[in-house]
């Protein structure tokens, strides 16, 4: 049976924690706070369907509801029913999807610059255009240059300013298989799939929405999940962009930590 790769680290009988991470990413990622974290807590990273040793899965996995499936199976086989679940950005959408859609297996959220997904069926539609030109793109086998104009996104001007992270971040995404990226671009790009917005209400477990003050559209995102959710709070943070976790480490931990300690 095919299985996400995923590394495991803290003793068993500790509190689980699932790590999903963004769109090019893996779960070497949260390897700095895991290691943070590892003492007090199961820590459990996930490489997404299309990212770090997941590939070349069945179809069905380059889907939300795949991977959502894929990743409960693989918690049962763990035995870490019900962890707390953070998630960045396609992990975190991932990460909401899972707790609305599967509740049984979350029981709380910790979002970093993460959607429900895009409403306008237009938008929507417009989206998946984009999502497809950009697969081809990758699909062409220029994945240097496709990061390079990637990173060139407004949604990435702070982390432009720390020059280091940024040149670390694009070589540590050009280990990617573009054409594994190109699948899960075209199964779990925001464009695909429905919006999330309309079951916020109904959403049982705890969850800290957390946006850059930087990335004014994802804090737009967190404060409006807050207004259609009683269990959502959201917290901006002070020198963060897109990605708090790398530009304003410090300040993720804490958050991350004190939503974690939180009964």
């Amino acid at each position: 049976m095919n299985e996400l790769g995923h590394t495991v680290s803290g003793d068993t009988g500790r509190p689980a924690v699932l790590f999903l991470h963004g769109f090019m990413g893996s779960a070497a990622d949260w390897r700095g706070i895991v290691t943070a974290l590892e003492t007090r807590h199961r820590c459990i990273a996930v490489d997404l369907p299309g990212h770090g040793a997941s590939l070349r899965l069945p179809p069905e996995a380059y889907t939300i509801e795949g991977a959502a499936l894929m990743l409960l199976r693989l918690l049962h086989g763990l035995d870490a029913e019900r962890p707390a679940v953070v998630g960045y950005s396609m992990g975190g959408r991932l990460a909401l999807y899972l707790a609305l859609r599967h509740p049984e297996g979350c029981s709380r959220l910790f979002l970093e610059s993460a959607s429900p997904g895009i409403e306008d069926p237009v938008e929507r539609a417009a989206r998946r255009r984009i999502d497809e030109e950009k697969a081809a793109r990758l699909e062409s086998g220029d994945l240097k240059g496709f990061l390079t104009d990637w990173y060139r996104q407004p949604l990435f001007a702070s982390l432009a300013r720390h020059e280091g992270l940024l040149r670390e971040t694009i070589e540590a995404r050009l280990c990617n298989d573009p054409g594994e990226l190109a699948r899960s671009l075209r199964g779990m790009g925001t464009g695909k799939g429905s919006s999330l917005w309309g079951e916020l209400g109904a959403l049982r477990s705890p969850a800290l929405a957390v946006a850059g003050e930087f990335d004014e559209r994802y804090a737009g995102v967190a404060a409006r999940m807050t207004s259609l959710s009683p269990r959502i709070r959201a917290a901006v943070v002070t020198g963060g962009g897109h990605n708090v976790r790398l530009e304003v480490p410090g300040a993720y931990l804490a958050l991350l930590k004190r939503s974690l300690a939180t009964s």
